[in-house]
């Protein structure tokens, strides 16, 4: 059950109820045979059973209290020493105010979806908890596009080209040129597949390009067109730069991606963006009007504890329990003067979507199941800077297949693909794994605590 409640303030979703459809129906082929494997999403990753109230949280915040009352099961912070209004520089004085602006919706929105989904018994802190560590695999992907950049691209003028397949029998792996070619899974089972050297579980129906900003050329070549978008840039910050996880994009770089070449008319848009307010600003004031999106909504994914609980204070100085995004629909010349053939569902503003985060850094929920009733069945969906994949889904960035490493999995034999419990579906994975699961970690990584970013 991955959309676990929704009213007209918003959605709780199970994100790794999200990640798990899809998955629970995968092969292998090995040497001309074909096992059936079960594929659940490490449920380690999604245990955060604490707030981050800490005392030197506390001491940062700005003297107000995360304002759900304790029935609500949000810590009260005491209160601290206020810094003066002069302390705060333009960017912090934006912060404030956009936050203050925006409080009372993630406020709200928070307590009624929290108050419907407990009498569901979902966010009441009881959890199955797995005494296991995090993953930890080492992605070099974003290393290995770097080199690729060296390697000749395809013929733009000839489409066919661009795409590849797995085939019925996985492919032959070790020959397919995952760089200049996007790769396609078009059966309906997930496979499991050797690439590079590493196990990577590859959903069904799935397309995928690994390559940088630089090489984004087969997706635009490939003669296809998206009605859906969505993209999470590496935004610049400080703590990226201090943390050197993965590389940032300068904002003025973002007008480069080709989305006019990406999107069908009326193309629903949605992008993260930070908290910084000048972001923000960016996207709705440059970058969408750039492309020729027309800016609809701004939503908040708000980030909850199992027991429904913020994972940072509310009215912290620094990190926020939220992220913001921004929606919009693609305006092309060619919108004016002929029809796209279908209506276009209104978007409302300002929706709380709620979920507890991965301990993974820059993990985000898929936003599949949410926006699926503003564009037609069957429309055609794209993730730029994804790190992950999503069935049905194409997706493009330098470490699109990261969260894909089968380490991130329980994988479990099964005798027959249609072989499911009575009560689940083909999409969900809940059953508990078995004492042998298959492992395919070869690394034995240290046991830490989950964290939220």
């Amino acid at each position: 059950m991955s959309v676990v409640c929704q009213n007209e303030r918003g959605w709780v979703l199970n994100a790794c109820s999200l990640i798990d459809l899809g998955h629970s129906r995968c092969i292998q082929w090995r040497e001309a045979k074909k096992s059936h494997f079960k594929c659940c999403f490490k449920r380690q990753c999604f245990q955060l059973l604490k707030s981050h109230f800490s005392v030197n949280a506390s001491a940062a915040d700005d003297g107000h209290t995360t304002a759900l009352p304790k029935s609500d099961l949000l810590c009260k912070l005491s209160k601290k020493r206020k810094r003066k209004h002069s302390d705060f520089n333009q960017g912090e004085i934006d912060s404030r105010a956009y936050h203050e602006k925006i409080r009372p919706v993630i406020l709200e929105g928070t307590k009624s979806l929290l108050d419907a989904v407990r009498s569901l018994a979902y966010l009441t802190g009881v959890t199955d908890a797995v005494e296991e560590p995090l993953p930890t695999q080492e992605c070099n992907l974003a290393a290995l596009c770097e080199m690729a950049k060296e390697l000749p691209l395809v013929d733009e003028a000839d489409q066919e080209a661009h795409v590849q397949s797995l085939g019925a029998e996985g492919g032959r792996a070790s020959h397919l040129d995952l760089f200049c070619r996007i790769t396609e899974n078009s059966a309906d089972s997930g496979m499991l597949v050797t690439l590079m050297g590493d196990e990577y579980v590859i959903p069904p129906r799935t397309a995928f390009l690994l390559s940088d900003f630089t090489r984004i050329q087969p997706l635009v070549h490939c003669g296809r067109r998206f009605e859906l978008i969505v993209m999470d840039p590496p935004w610049e910050n400080k703590s990226l730069k201090r943390s050197r996880r993965y590389s940032s994009l300068p904002s003025s770089q973002l007008k480069r991606l080709p989305i006019p070449s990406l999107a069908s008319p009326g193309c629903l848009v949605v992008t993260w963006v930070t908290n910084r307010p000048s972001h923000l600003r960016f996207v709705r004031d440059e970058l969408y009007p750039h492309w020729g999106v027309e800016v609809l909504a701004e939503w908040f994914w708000v980030k909850v504890t199992t027991s429904g609980q913020f994972v940072f204070p509310l009215d912290s100085q620094h990190k926020k329990p939220y992220e913001v995004m921004v929606l919009g629909r693609y305006r092309s010349p060619m919108c004016e003067n002929s029809s796209s053939g279908t209506s276009e569902t209104p978007v409302e503003d300002q929706r709380v979507i709620v979920s507890v985060p991965s301990a993974l850094h820059s993990h985000k929920p898929s936003l599949a199941e949410v926006l699926k009733p503003y564009v037609r069945a069957e429309a055609k969906c794209l993730e730029l800077f994804a790190r992950s994949l999503q069935p049905g889904w194409t997706s493009w960035g330098n470490e699109v297949l990261k969260f894909q490493h089968v380490s991130y999995f329980t994988v479990t034999p099964t005798n027959d693909p249609t072989d499911i419990p009575e009560g689940e579906t083909a999409g969900s994975c809940t059953d508990k794994p078995t004492d042998t699961p298959v492992s395919r970690n070869p690394s034995s990584p240290s046991h830490s605590p989950p964290t939220v970013d």
